[in-house]
């Protein structure tokens, strides 16, 4: 019996440390693993750097090849060239989107021109449009299209104020709603979202969620001597921000809860993350000499469980706008690692009913310039006792029981492939 063959059209994929390039790579590891034959169609590495990763150049296309000798399945990967904004603000990234789409075009065309047939063709959105590049090959050369919606672009873009001009989001939601009436399979990541794609087109969408590994992140119990290896006092009250940052974070307010609690001593904020926006914010930190928060770059793989370990609490923070739109994938780490958490999500939101429902951290409402005091008054409110533990320990027991790996790729498996 033939292999099943799947192919992957996306902009992120592996080596990418977080995101949707993470969650990619690690799909497809498992698939091969389990002897399925699989193609990725994709860029070159640079989230969340903003740039091309060493030893990539970006300047042609390259192909890879990789063989898993137990299952006996290969992993090929197209890696296109493209541009990649230094300042990735709309329109940059619009034009990045364009880039991205012409060169994956040429790519796509050479598979239908060797008539590469595929079992399962799954893009991933965003950047959305480049499920056309899917729906193309499909029909020339035949197999099921999934349209996975990670992140709702067209919606973000009208609450960030992206574009102005009505037609172009009104074209936008039209191109979109093709997408969605003639792909085989939709999917997305959260209850809320499922919810408003349905509002969009009324068909069935596939509940698949992001994942994490509970067998290589897990609690760890010395907290204090990780905090010294980390150069911090064991009685030091850690506040966490690892990932992305950018504009539907926000993450000036950090900096604000910052200078309010500069006189408490002991509690010290951390932001691990890469990037121009990054950059900002430390120079902004360095401007109002606030000495109790420091930046970090991204974290190693191999030292990132007791790095996550190391916090005492976690800051996933994000727009009013956003919380029903992304379900932050930070979060499934930090979850499988025991981490509490202060989420930021408005009442009504799925994100907010998970997080009271399963008591693994505390939300706050999104907040404006106005309302800063939100998140200084949540962390003045925590005690370090037997309820803090609950919630590390609930959200434990809530990684292992719904985002376990081997549980969401198999019913992946059953849903799309079987």
């Amino acid at each position: 019996m033939d292999k099943k063959q799947i192919l992957l059209l996306s902009h992120n994929f592996s080596p990418e440390p977080i995101g949707i390039g993470k969650y990619n790579g690690e799909m497809l590891s498992w698939l091969v693993s389990r002897g399925y034959d699989c193609t990725v169609v994709t860029t070159f590495p640079y989230y969340p750097f903003w740039k091309v990763q060493e030893p990539y150049t970006n300047r042609w296309y390259k192909k890879e090849v990789t063989y898993n000798e137990k299952s006996g399945a290969t992993l090929t990967v197209y890696r296109c060239p493209s541009y990649i904004p230094a300042d990735p603000t709309g329109k940059q990234r619009a034009l990045q989107d364009f880039s991205f789409w012409v060169t994956k075009f040429f790519m796509v065309f050479k598979l239908i021109l060797f008539n590469k047939k595929f079992d399962l063709i799954i893009t991933v959105a965003p950047p959305f449009h480049l499920a056309y590049l899917g729906l193309l090959l499909k029909k020339f050369t035949g197999g099921k299209l999934l349209y996975h919606i990670q992140d709702m672009q067209i919606e973000a873009a009208r609450d960030l104020k992206l574009f102005s001009k009505k037609r172009v989001l009104a074209g936008l939601f039209k191109l979109e709603h093709n997408i969605l009436k003639n792909a085989d399979y939709v999917s997305s990541i959260s209850d809320g979202m499922i919810k408003k794609i349905k509002a969009k087109y009324n068909r069935e969408i596939v509940f698949f969620p992001n994942w994490v590994d509970t067998n290589y992140f897990f609690p760890l119990h010395n907290r204090e001597s990780l905090k010294t290896k980390w150069g911090y006092k064991p009685d030091d009250i850690v506040y966490l921000y690892s990932g992305a940052v950018g504009v539907k974070q926000r993450l000036e307010r950090i900096l604000v809860t910052a200078g309010e609690l500069i006189n408490h001593e002991h509690i010290k904020f951390i932001i691990c993350s890469s990037g121009p926006y990054k950059d900002q914010l430390q120079e902004q930190a360095i401007q109002k000499g606030l000495n109790n928060i420091s930046f970090l770059q991204v974290q190693e793989k191999e030292v990132f469980n007791e790095f996550l370990n190391m916090a005492d609490i976690h800051l996933v923070l994000q727009i009013a706008d956003a919380g029903d739109l992304v379900m932050p994938s930070k979060l499934t780490t930090i979850l499988a690692v025991g981490g509490a958490s202060i989420i930021t999500a408005a009442e009504g939101t799925s994100l907010h009913e998970v997080v009271k429902d399963h008591d693994f951290g505390y939300v706050v409402e999104p907040q404006d310039k106005e309302q800063q005091d939100l998140l200084t008054n949540q962390i003045l409110q925590i005690k370090l006792d037997e309820s803090l533990e609950k919630k590390r320990e609930n959200a434990r027991n809530y990684a292992v029981q719904y985002l376990n790996v081997d549980k969401v790729m198999n019913k992946f498996v059953d849903d799309f492939i079987a």
